[in-house]
């Protein structure tokens, strides 16, 4: 990890979403709020945090696929350039590529080795992707619908880590893999980070993310409330410095899911 080359920062992040209330009401919710973020070259930031905490939206922020009724504030910067709508049309696909949470991103009309190729890819790459991911060659020739979740989320990453990509945006990559694919996963996204890519993690697996990922940065209430090294989280409660990161921390499996009685209460905001 080069600390000196910054890939991806998000400065004073806000998402509000126009809504209506029964009495057809406007008002706005806010799901983000001074939400900040810095990611180096061959940093893998894992983004943590309960559901409903902004981790998502934030990526699609990033990307510029929020809803119409979205409002985003503040700036977000791929390689110190503010990423307008131009620069994102330049960028997305090529050197910034989404592993999106649902399956249904995959075109339901194209076959499966085509998708993972993409424009750059190539028949050699997706083999040897889909060699390492457990998918058989037959998979190639398949349309998503005849694929099993598993298969569908091997088949995402794969599409991400034959490119040449500066940023992968991953939003929980791991769900419905075997652990031993998806430690696979993460010994993969190493060997990228390691070869100079950047990689945004969202996950709620924390102890999956700690395989791989150099800093954790914990999402709560639509907030960047800590941040700390992968290092600090592997050597316990003492290490960490926010209550949150250590109610997260004790209520691991291996730390015997030892969940605070303020834990899911909104105490935790500054």
């Amino acid at each position: 990890m080069k600390k000196e080359n910054i890939i991806l920062e998000a400065k004073d992040i806000s998402v509000r979403f126009r809504m209506y209330d029964r009495g057809l009401k406007k008002y706005q919710l806010e799901v983000i709020k001074n939400l900040n973020i810095t990611l180096h070259e061959g940093e893998i930031l894992a983004v943590v945090g309960a559901s409903g905490s902004g981790k998502s939206v934030l990526a699609h922020g990033i990307l510029g696929i929020l809803p119409s009724n979205a409002e985003l504030g503040g700036e977000i910067l791929f390689e110190h350039q503010p990423l307008t709508k131009k620069l994102r049309k330049e960028k997305v696909g090529s050197e910034i590529i989404m592993i999106p949470q649902s399956v249904t991103y995959l075109d339901p009309l194209m076959k499966t080795g085509k998708q993972v190729q993409g424009i750059k890819g190539t028949k050699q790459q997706q083999e040897q992707a889909f060699e390492r991911y457990g998918l058989k060659k037959s998979v190639s020739d398949m349309y998503p619908f005849q694929l099993s979740g598993g298969m569908a989320r091997r088949a995402l990453i794969s599409t991400a880590v034959i490119s040449n990509a500066k940023l992968i945006l991953a939003d929980e990559p791991t769900p419905g893999l075997s652990e031993e694919i998806a430690l696979e996963t993460m010994k993969h996204f190493r060997e990228l980070a390691d070869s100079g890519c950047s990689i945004l993690m969202i996950t709620h697996d924390i102890e999956i993310a700690l395989k791989a990922a150099d800093t954790i940065a914990v999402f709560y209430d639509g907030q960047t409330i800590d941040t700390c090294t992968s290092e600090q989280f592997r050597q316990g409660k003492d290490a960490l410095h926010h209550p949150y990161t250590k109610a997260l921390w004790s209520a691991l499996p291996q730390n015997g899911f030892c969940v605070p009685e303020n834990f899911l209460r909104k105490e935790y905001s500054e």
